[in-house]
């Protein structure tokens, strides 16, 4: 396939047009747009300083290779106007992660506008991002041999608690939907709590949608914007109370600092912190589905991060689910580090968070998945999403896969594309 490097920088010059003067940034990107490679073949990325949206000569560029299996690579150059080039090369099915970042001649990180969580802002340039060998055949370690019959045993413990919803209204951005606080008991300490938008419509007409948040601990507030078209169910992963005083909200954040990496909590997986959150998302399938809206057949899983763990925890789950959007879902293929995989931000693995492990999950779907992965992430490795991507059972998937990007940074442009079992597609740029 064609490398569109020269439109890369084409498209990296227009979008600094409207930027003030000073401002730098770090371009790259490997020698093909689709970076997949075969064992033994080179895998080479290119990298260039712009100043201003012109190249740049005399800037001084770090690196560092880190690959799965191990080996690491580490350098730094004065990259000429015409950037910087590596070369390296991989044996086996796996994936490589490049860290890069650049500096004047006085040694001083070079600074830039920089896309941090969807805000642009000033910071260092850096680059962020990879490529991989032969990702179709990663699969993860075994599951255990009980899975099936520990996830039916959480089903029934959450069946024996009755579903009693507790439902205040409140008032709503839009007059044709309606705003819930919701709480309801899930055999869990916490209850299952969120916010509810329905809009006002005849019964068995509606979709409905599960949204589950990222990693924190923080105060949930009541939507400012709500969905006209779909029951829409924005599902707290702590239970924590809603509308709470802030003395309350930081008391919980101090006392569940750190949740979810307890070595000890770990252990055991009824003891582990996923125990309560993934009886949490069960019944938020379960009281959505009681709705007297929802049309009986569109129902929705989605998040991101820890978000996109819960949402493919329900996909797998509840057999219902119908489609699952999802952006590097969190603690995929959690014992790859025992085999040598890259290691993301994630607990310390034991045998007993196998459980909760996504790749295993999706196994079971019926449910359409579609995924996004980026090759700078490593919070959420590349790897431990496409594995997720592999694990699906069915031809119902997608992933949208991008260069340059970490879990909180979105290099601006990037490319990436999208793998489907009918191939790969809509190669280019994006975020232009």
């Amino acid at each position: 396939m064609q490398s569109c490097f020269k439109n890369f920088v084409f498209f990296v010059l227009s979008s600094f047009s409207l930027l003030q003067a000073d401002d730098f940034f770090l371009a790259g990107r490997t020698d093909k747009d689709v970076a997949i490679y075969e064992p033994g073949e080179a895998i080479t990325f290119q990298m260039q300083v712009l100043e201003d949206g012109q190249p740049v000569a005399g800037k001084k560029i770090s690196w560092s290779l880190s690959f799965d299996g191990g080996k690491n690579k580490v350098g730094e150059e004065i990259a000429g106007e015409d950037g910087l080039t590596l070369v390296t090369e991989m044996d086996a099915p796996g994936f490589v992660r490049l860290e890069a970042k650049a500096f004047d001649e006085e040694g001083n990180p070079l600074q830039g506008t920089i896309n941090e969580w969807g805000r642009e802002k000033q910071g260092a340039v850096h680059f962020e991002g990879g490529a991989c060998v032969q990702p179709e055949k990663l699969r993860p370690v075994e599951e255990p041999e009980d899975f099936d019959a520990f996830w039916q045993g959480m089903k029934d413990k959450l069946a024996a608690v009755p579903m009693v919803v507790e439902r205040k209204e409140l008032p709503s951005p839009d007059p044709n939907v309606k705003l819930y606080a919701i709480s309801i008991p899930a055999a869990t300490r916490m209850p299952l709590t969120g916010y509810l938008s329905v809009p006002i419509a005849e019964a068995g007409t509606l979709k409905a949608k599960c949204s589950f948040h990222g990693y924190g601990f923080n105060e949930h507030k009541a939507p400012n914007k709500v969905d006209a078209n779909q029951i829409v169910f924005n599902v707290n992963a702590h239970g924590m109370s809603l509308g709470e005083d802030p003395e309350y909200y930081a008391k919980l954040k101090k006392e569940n600092a750190g949740y979810g990496f307890r070595v000890e909590e770990n252990v055991n997986p009824e003891t582990a912190y996923f125990h309560d959150m993934s009886l949490r998302v069960m019944r938020a399938f379960e009281f959505v589905k009681s709705l007297p809206e929802w049309n009986g057949k569109d129902l929705e899983s989605h998040g991101g991060s820890q978000g996109g763990l819960q949402g493919l925890w329900g996909a797998g789950l509840d057999p219902d689910v119908s489609t699952t959007q999802n952006w590097s879902p969190w603690c995929c293929d959690l014992a790859g580090i025992t085999v040598g995989r890259l290691k993301g931000w994630r607990p310390k693995y034991t045998e007993a968070l196998a459980y909760y492990d996504p790749v295993f999950h999706v196994r079971r779907t019926r449910a359409e998945v579609n995924l996004i992965a980026n090759y700078g992430d490593y919070t959420c490795p590349p790897s431990s999403v496409w594995m997720v991507y592999n694990e699906v059972p069915h031809k119902q998937k997608s992933m949208e896969v991008r260069q340059g990007c970490s879990h909180s940074y979105t290099m601006k442009p990037y490319l990436s594309f999208t793998i489907t079992p009918e191939g790969i597609s809509d190669v280019g740029l994006k975020n232009k």
